[in-house]
């Protein structure tokens, strides 16, 4: 009896145990079916609402012509340069010279004249002659794209070099000469240009209230301008020179020649002037404010002034004291040429100053103290 009891227990433990082990099996692989279920479900939704986002998405190219031109007149020369890389078709639109006229003349079109303007040329020609000779390969496009997010000046000219596709010709030629490209080897200091410096060598006080013909370059990290001056077939170097001591050249008349003086006949007392003066034959000219004052024998009183009928015309050098040999000079109305001597020096041509602004650059440039 004891043997039927516990032959009839032991196989209602094993049927207890087995039910026991095969709950939890099918608990866990119906839960791994449910999760396998409910991700193949979130992603096909999440497929389906990214097509439908993607169909909604609005492109920037997708945007009226207009529109797309005012969003590109906003952007920056460096953010230009980054849109440039995103595709061919914003490739071409942010190259267009109409929108970096307005970054060129806003930055640059001060020093911008026409003697910077003929160098940009003459360096355009000579860049065009190496490439055909050199015969480059297409660079790269992908690997500009990347360096141009932390580089997009350094790649401006990069790309314009490219022109489209690489194809030589004309295409080559106009991209080198778009403005983007003209802008960017400024930037770089890839191009020098000349331009005039007042006050050369750090204010020395030999050049005073004049201002020299030099060959400049841009330093963008320190915005600022290396200044190189060619004196006598030695040449000078001047670093860190201030974007307010720089103009364009007011006249086309190089630093050795003499200025057609055009103005000598209108002069009259307290008109502001500039003159050209050098200290040897050997060396050029440079351009030096003055005031033109009253003769000796004039009272000085306008109304009984004479000094503008006269044929002599007298010029002030008022940084000088008045005992200075360089404090004034006489020149004459009529039939002017360079007058001087070695140990004054020689003046040459006159220019009238008409302008406010051109006046008030000199009078801000005024020695704190008087010169001997």
């Amino acid at each position: 009896m004891e043997n039927k009891y516990f032959a009839f227990l032991w196989i209602w433990l094993s049927n207890a145990f087995s039910a026991a082990s095969w709950l939890p099996r099918s608990i866990i692989r119906d839960g791994f079916c449910r999760v396998l279920t409910f991700r193949r479900e979130r992603k096909m939704e999440n497929k389906k609402n990214w097509e439908t986002e993607r169909e909604n998405r609005v492109s920037l190219l997708d945007l009226p012509e207009l529109a797309l031109e005012l969003v590109l007149e906003k952007l920056s020369p460096a953010e230009l340069c980054v849109m440039a890389c995103v595709c061919s078709e914003l490739r071409e639109r942010c190259m267009s010279d109409h929108l970096w006229e307005k970054h060129m003349k806003n930055k640059w079109g001060r020093l911008m004249g026409d003697a910077a303007t003929r160098e940009w040329r003459s360096h355009v020609a000579a860049k065009m002659s190496c490439l055909r000779r050199s015969n480059r390969s297409n660079t790269n496009w992908n690997l500009l794209s990347v360096l141009a997010k932390s580089m997009p000046f350094s790649l401006l000219s990069a790309k314009t070099e490219l022109g489209n596709n690489g194809n030589g010709g004309a295409e080559e030629t106009s991209s080198c000469l778009s403005v983007m490209s003209w802008y960017s080897s400024l930037e770089n200091g890839k191009f020098s240009f000349p331009a005039q410096v007042f006050n050369r060598e750090n204010g020395h006080v030999g050049f005073m209230m004049s201002c020299y013909d030099a060959e400049i370059r841009y330093n963008s990290k320190l915005d600022t301008f290396r200044a190189r001056y060619s004196p006598c077939g030695r040449r000078t170097a001047e670093e860190n020179v201030t974007w307010e001591r720089l103009r364009s050249p007011p006249v086309d008349t190089p630093s050795r020649a003499l200025h057609e003086s055009d103005c000598l006949h209108e002069l009259r007392p307290d008109d502001h002037v500039e003159i050209q003066w050098r200290r040897s034959k050997e060396f050029p000219y440079g351009w030096w404010y003055g005031i033109v004052g009253h003769l000796q024998i004039c009272s000085g009183h306008e109304k009984n002034c004479l000094c503008e009928s006269d044929e002599n015309v007298v010029l002030e050098f008022r940084q000088f004291r008045p005992e200075s040999p360089w404090r004034t000079t006489v020149i004459r109305r009529t039939d002017h040429r360079e007058t001087g001597n070695e140990s004054d020096g020689f003046y040459g041509g006159v220019r009238k100053l008409y302008a406010k602004e051109e006046i008030s650059t000199w009078n801000r440039l005024w020695p704190t103290q008087v010169l001997e």
